[in-house]
């Protein structure tokens, strides 16, 4: 099978040991600076916007450094102001962009080692190319527009290499996806676990075809939700019952067990929940209807 020469670019970014040793130190570092249980966590984690923050941010200084290449290219000495402002926005667009990025690729600690040499290469070509579009912007404060023009578009070639090595980590390696989201649910009742085997407040793993399931008896009432946590994968059956909540064992993300509801980031996905129930001494679970 012929694959695209870009696919085994990235496959050879992915195979570059040198960066795992301060990619770990870096991840844990982050973890401990923006630690789950809320607050700027949550918020840069997009948590509280439903998906993912850091690629909504990208918009931003991407968007006003493409223009402001347009304009050196294309726009004549008059245009010259308006991409110089247009790179300074750009610059201080990029810092709580970054913070977004660096905490989701964070989360994905410990795990695959090849999302870390990915978001590793990212990282520095991003940061070549705010360093880039800084010296840019430098230049033409003190009047050597042309060497501006050529240090913007060192880095506009630097953040478009640091974009696609995003899209790589985004659309091929999942980073920032909801990990649940083309997992099969069972639409009929389907019988999962002997009954027998549950005792109350303690988190049993059910097995419904190919999704794994969470099957919690609280204060009488069951409940079910998908196992595998939608921010990274984690086993929610390992985590921690936290009041009427299920904390990931992961990153502490705590889900609602009526409802799968996000109640703490940094997971910005609530999870798949389903009706349960006790036939024949069997508990047996379905989908729960939409809406």
């Amino acid at each position: 099978m012929t694959r695209p020469r870009a696919h085994a670019l990235s496959e050879q970014v992915a195979g570059i040991e040198a960066f795992d040793a301060p990619g770990k130190a870096i991840a844990k570092w982050l973890r401990n600076v923006l630690p789950a249980g809320g607050g700027l966590k949550d918020v840069i984690s997009g948590t509280w916007m439903g998906h993912a923050l850091h690629p909504l941010l990208t918009d931003i200084p991407v968007g006003t450094w493409t223009s402001a290449t347009l304009l050196d290219l294309f726009g004549g000495p008059s245009s010259r102001p308006a991409a110089r402002r247009l790179i300074g926005v750009g610059l201080v667009a990029s810092a709580p962009t970054a913070w977004a990025g660096w905490a989701d690729w964070a989360d994905t600690e410990p795990g695959n080692d090849e999302v870390r040499r990915v978001g590793m290469a990212h990282a520095i070509a991003n940061g070549v190319a705010v360093g880039l579009y800084g010296a840019s912007l430098a230049a033409r404060r003190r009047g050597a527009h042309a060497t501006g023009v050529l240090f913007g578009l060192g880095g506009a070639a630097a953040i478009g290499a640091g974009g696609w090595l995003g899209g790589d980590l985004a659309f091929t390696r999942g980073v920032g996806v909801n990990e649940t989201l083309f997992d099969e649910d069972p639409s009929d009742w389907t019988p999962v676990l002997d009954a027998s085997m549950l005792s109350d407040d303690r988190p049993a793993l059910a097995r419904a075809g190919d999704r794994e399931l969470l099957i919690v008896r609280r204060n009488g009432t069951l409940h079910a939700l998908a196992n595998r946590c939608a921010h990274r994968g984690g086993s929610l059956h390992e985590g921690e019952l936290e009041g009427d909540c299920i904390a990931c064992p992961l990153h502490g993300t705590r889900f609602r067990l009526e409802d799968g509801s996000v109640m703490r980031g940094p997971s910005a996905y609530p999870q798949p929940v389903f009706e349960a129930r006790v036939s024949d001494g069997r508990v047996e679970v379905r989908a729960a209807p939409a809406g």
